[in-house]
């Protein structure tokens, strides 16, 4: 047996279904009674409908507001789950309004729904209104549309009440009459009558000034200029250019001044470009076109080709054409022998027994550090070089560490200054040249890298040059180079701190390169 449920019916009697699964009908239990065994499959109970589907119960809810006697006439049904209610419904008196179930005062002065006359202002009350005389208005107002005092023009087009000889001169409610002005040319009466005032000929178009002249008012008069740059031609009676030029020769331009209407320009010669004051002339660095095969100086208002070492510039003085060092050179370049190569040479050595040592020019001696004939301590690191060799050990300086067997970085920096002015990295470099190296010679070349646009260096000798042995050179904006000026009686070693200032985004970083320079004897 499934009990479906309990429900109330409106004979306070509960009602109770009962179903049987096994059969096809359902019972209604009622206090003292009960209907068994119903052989209808469709009963009432309460405010529902149970009806049979398929075998299957099911109990649809009954709107009771449907039936015209659910409710009294002067009431409204309102269905609910399972019942219904009954509402009087809500009546206001004249003046009010229903507002969520609430009657609230209808305001006619602002709904516009009084009917107050004019002359008479709209006063509202609880449920009505009522209308009010407006006051009069004093002597010089009259009432407008909306029944505001507002001023009378006794001065108006209609209505002239001074006489002749007199301007009628409108005040808050009332006027004066004042006598008119006689002006003299080039005046005219203010618009009161009370004073002349000018009259502003160049705004007015009144002026007779002629094509390319300016008008200039002046009290009672006007006056007619030419513009800048021009003059008044009194022969021809018209405004004519003036040459500055001609008439300020050699002080309005550096080089070059031509003429134009109503004033004049500057310009330059070849090798110059104007500067930002439009009169000076700065040089041009033509050097940034490229007009050089190879290297281009730039020199004041020109510039100069120049080539590599190995070439040389040829009569149109911008091509390099390459050095046969082997057959134009006076000395003995290579130890054994000479082969020419575009720019350079390189040297060879005999098939046996001999071989090319790293400078390229002479045949090497016996290696003593690939031997292991030296007395370098596991600390040291062996260099070789012609006819010796050199123990060489890398020590960081404080705050610093190393990275590599030729590199140290910065541990850190205390403020901005300190991070600028010292090294960021401290990189070691070993070079070896024998006593005869044909000078002057580039011998080592720093910059940053990867190299962005914007990006300019500061190349110096900061240690190790008291001699002035080597100097740096420019290459380009983010390239220098250093170089060995004089002749070095080998051998002879030397240790220069080359500094590199890098410009990047504005801010200064350096970098140091500490290089080995070993000048050793020539070779055989």
């Amino acid at each position: 047996v499934l009990r479906l449920g309990l429900y109330q019916r409106d004979d306070n009697y509960p009602c109770i279904i009962t179903i049987y699964p096994n059969t096809s009908h359902m019972c209604l239990l009622f206090p003292l009674r009960m209907v068994a065994n119903c052989s209808s499959s469709v009963f009432f109970c309460a405010l529902f409908i149970i009806y049979s589907l398929s075998s299957q119960w099911h109990i649809i809810y009954i709107n009771e507001c449907l039936s015209t006697s659910a409710c009294q006439l002067n009431e409204r049904c309102m269905n609910t789950a399972g019942s219904y209610i009954c509402q009087r419904p809500i009546t206001c008196p004249p003046g009010y309004q229903i507002s969520n179930d609430i009657c609230e005062d209808i305001n006619e002065c602002v709904q516009q729904s009084h009917n107050c006359g004019f002359g008479f202002e709209c006063v509202n009350t609880e449920g009505s209104f009522r209308c009010n005389p407006k006051p009069r208005c004093p002597v010089g107002f009259i009432h407008d549309v909306q029944g505001n005092c507002i001023d009378i023009d006794e001065c108006g087009p209609s209505s002239q009440p001074c006489s002749l000889g007199f301007n009628c001169i409108n005040t808050v409610g009332s006027y004066i009459c004042r006598r008119k002005i006689l002006c003299s040319r080039g005046y005219h009466a203010s618009p009161d009558g009370s004073r002349c005032i000018d009259v502003d000929e160049c705004q007015g178009s009144l002026h007779q000034c002629g094509e390319g002249q300016l008008c200039h008012n002046l009290p009672g008069s006007y006056r007619c200029d030419c513009q800048t740059g021009y003059q008044y031609d009194s022969f021809r009676r018209m405004c004519v250019d003036v040459n500055e030029c001609w008439r300020y020769p050699g002080r309005l331009c550096a080089q070059t001044c031509e003429n134009t209407p109503g004033s004049y320009e500057c310009s330059c010669t070849s090798g110059f470009r104007l500067s930002g004051d439009g009169k000076n002339c700065e040089d041009v660095n033509e050097c940034l076109a490229s007009p050089c095969s190879q290297e281009c100086a730039n020199i004041y208002g020109s510039y100069q080709c120049y080539c590599r070492q190995g070439y040389y510039l040829r009569e149109d003085g911008h091509t390099c054409e390459d050095i046969d060092e082997c057959s134009q050179s006076i000395g003995h370049l290579c130890t054994y022998k000479c082969v020419n190569v575009p720019g350079s040479y390189q040297c060879a050595c005999p098939e046996y027994g001999y071989t090319m040592s790293p400078n390229g020019r002479s045949c090497r001696d016996i290696d003593e550090c690939a031997t292991g004939a030296h007395n370098c301590s596991l600390a040291e690191t062996c260099y070789n070089i012609q006819g010796g060799y050199r123990c060489l050990s890398l020590n960081c300086p404080p705050n610093y560490r190393k990275v590599s067997d030729t590199r140290c970085e910065r541990i850190s920096c205390p403020n901005y200054l300190e991070c600028q002015n010292s090294p960021l990295r401290i990189t070691y470099y070993y070079l070896s040249f024998q006593s005869n190296i044909v000078i002057p010679a580039q011998i080592f070349r720093i910059g940053p890298s990867p190299a962005y646009s914007g990006d300019n260096v500061i190349v110096s000798i900061t240690q190790g040059n008291e001699e002035n042995y080597f100097s740096t050179r420019k290459l380009n904006a983010y390239t220098g180079a250093v170089y060995l000026n004089r002749q070095v009686e080998g051998p002879r070693d030397f240790l220069i701190n080359v500094e590199m200032k890098l410009w990047r985004q504005g801010t200064f970083t350096t970098f140091q390169a500490k290089i080995f320079v070993f000048i050793t004897a020539n070779s055989l």
